[in-house]
Formats: structure tokens, sequence, C-alpha cells
């Protein structure tokens, strides 16, 4: 038996479970999610170390019992962020609007009004399954709604993420596509907006340069800088921030409106200091079970 077929045979009661959760008010799920935390935090110890490892070097000045709190509210964030996630197989336009609200949005309609197109950079904070819902908020239904992703290992995972990330019309470009993806767009005459996720680690391959974030040398993401010098795409943030549990505001800040115009590196660095500043505002709300700093600086010395 093929292993993508056995994945659709156990898997299939999960997405069964996951349609009926998604009935399930924003209430009732958040319940789930304060049970859900105590197996995770303290019998699964779900890549508790790593957490500390990460907060500690991130944060010099806190001491460890400061550090335990910080870490325990990123999991209690983190239980809500899996059934708030799950909560899109089952969620109205109105609802999401609600709950996830853009602000500055002219400043994608100026840009499709001239027919720019944009990238848009952001970072593993708060729920970022839910920032594609910025379909609901542009007045241009002939504008490219597009984002990057990594697919996953789990073929049937990977389906199951693909569905709620293309719930709001957004199209997945697998990162191997990216260049191909964007130029495609540039020639469709269309305008387009295609989000990156860029505060994760670059392959040893890619890492080209370093910035200082949250106290520490770190290896950052470049490949959107050179994708949007070489397609003339202006370049925005989404600055998020989470209002009350269950509710986010993104505000939508210039990167680069000509990004040509720019030295090498600078959208990259300035991108990199918005994300330091989402997440020094409330730092439970980041990912810290991704292995940010696994490479040294002292061993790229070419970089």
């Amino acid at each position: 038996m093929k292993k993508e077929t056995l994945q659709n045979i156990l898997y299939s009661p999960l997405y069964l479970w996951f349609k009926l959760h998604a009935l399930l008010p924003m209430r009732v799920l958040y319940l789930l999610a304060d049970l859900l935390y105590y197996p995770l935090y303290y019998v699964v110890h779900y890549r508790r170390k790593l957490v500390f490892e990460n907060l500690r070097n991130s944060f010099p000045d806190k001491n460890d019992r400061e550090l335990r709190q910080l870490e325990k509210r990123f999991y209690r964030h983190f239980c809500d962020y899996v059934v708030e996630t799950i909560k899109l197989l089952h969620i109205s336009d109105s609802e999401m609007r609600r709950r996830m609200v853009f602000e500055q949005t002219d400043i994608i309609d100026r840009l499709f009004d001239q027919n720019r197109s944009i990238i848009i950079l952001l970072g593993h904070f708060g729920n970022w399954e839910w920032v594609p819902s910025v379909t609901l908020w542009i007045h241009h239904p002939e504008a490219i709604s597009g984002q990057i992703y990594r697919p996953l290992n789990n073929k049937w995972f990977d389906r199951f993420f693909l569905k709620l990330r293309s719930r709001f019309g957004t199209v997945c470009i697998a990162k191997k596509d990216t260049l191909r993806a964007i130029l495609q767009m540039k020639r469709s005459g269309r305008p387009s907006i295609t989000g990156f996720m860029s505060d994760q680690t670059p392959s040893p391959a890619n890492i080209h340069h370093w910035a200082r974030f949250l106290s520490q040398d770190s290896p950052v993401l470049t490949g959107y800088e050179k994708i949007a010098r070489k397609a003339d795409f202006a370049v925005l943030y989404f600055d998020v921030e989470m209002v009350k549990r269950g509710y986010y505001k993104a505000t939508i800040r210039e990167i680069a409106l000509h990004p040509n115009e720019l030295p090498e590196f600078e959208i990259t660095d300035r991108y990199t200091a918005l994300m330091e500043q989402t997440i020094m505002r409330k730092p439970w709300g980041w990912l810290w079970t991704h292995k940010r700093w696994k490479y040294k600086h002292e061993n790229f010395p070419n970089t």
C-alpha cells in the first residue's frame, strides 16, 4: 500500500474530528485550548528545552522565573493557535473580518490603482493562518492573491493546510516555484499581492546576510528582497498585534515602494527591525519552537 494512501486512511477520522470541532463556537474552542495546554506543556513537553533556550538567549536580562512565565504564556497561546486554525474550516467571512482586522489598507488600494504589485512580509506571530483573510479587505477583485509556503513532508497534512490557506481565495505557491510564479503574475498584467513568511532560518546554501535579531547575530532570509528587486514589486509589512484573545489587528506599513532605489539588504534589515518590534510588544505571541539560531556566524566567514 502506498504511503499516501495509508495516510488518507489513517487521517480521515482526524479530518472529521477537525470538521466537527470547527462547528463549535470560539468560546468552546478556547475551553478546549485551555485543556490542551496541560498535557502539551506538562506531559508531552513539546520542544520545551528548545523554547526555553530560545527565550533565554533572546532575553538575557530576564531571570529564570520570568522566562518560565513567558514560556507558559507562549504554550497557552500556541494552543489557541491550534483551535483558531481548525476554526478556519467553518468560519464566516463576517466573523473573520471581526476577528482579524487590517488597518491602512488604503496603501494596497493605492498601489493597485497604479497597477503595482506587492510583496507582503510577515512572521509567525499571533495567528498567521488568519492573515490570508486580507483578501476580504481588498477592493480590487481582479487582483491575484498568493502566499509562499514550504510543503510538508506529510502529504495529508500538506493538503489539509493548503485547504485552510486557500480558504479566502489565496493561491498557495511552493517555495521552489516562487520566482517563476511571481514573474507569471507580473506578465499577467494584473496587480498581485503575495505573502512571504520571512522570519525563519535560511538553509546554509542561502545564508548571504546576517542581522542583529532578538539579541543574537542571526542569519536572515534574503530571497524575497532579490525577487522584489527583479520584479519591481512594492514591499509592505503586516504588523500584527494581539488585541485580546481571538482578536488580531494587522497594520500595513511601507518598507519599500521602489525597492531598486535602496542599497542591497536594506529591505531585509528594515523587515528584521520591524519584526523584532512586533515580537517585543508581546513576546509570547511568536513561534519559539523553531530552531532559529542553529547556525553561527563564525562558521560562515564569507557572509
